[in-house]
């Protein structure tokens, strides 16, 4: 099994939004995520690939899973957060494009992050 480096990843992200710039694919996932929220709301910071280790490599399961990240400007309270979270989940999941190039190269989860101590899983 090849390992995704951080480069190889945005490469392979990349790549097919210079061939087909009128969908979102992998490729814009920046792009779809940065315009999802006003400006004095929430900043899309970027995503993060991570390999969860303890799972085995020949298991049946995929190991790999995406973080992506927003910070709010202010502490939001628990309505806007879940609400927050709803929007960036339902924003990717109706992109079937792009799940299905997240699939593809491996990711089982999506997981949104609004803060460094807590994460929220999409898929």
């Amino acid at each position: 099994m090849i390992a995704i480096t951080p480069n190889r990843l945005i490469t392979a992200l990349i790549l097919p939004l210079l061939l087909n710039a009128g969908s979102a694919t992998a490729g814009n996932l920046d792009l779809l995520l940065s315009g999802l929220f006003p400006t004095h709301q929430a900043t899309y910071i970027g995503y993060q690939s991570v390999e969860r280790e303890i799972i085995p490599v020949t298991s049946a399961i995929e190991r790999k899973y995406l973080i992506v990240d927003f910070r709010f400007n202010s502490e939001p309270g628990t309505e806007q957060l879940q609400a927050s979270v709803h929007k960036v989940c339902t924003a990717m999941l109706k992109d079937r494009e792009l799940i299905r190039d997240l699939s593809d190269q491996g990711y089982d989860m999506v997981s949104v992050a609004f803060d460094r101590r807590s994460q929220f899983d999409c898929l």
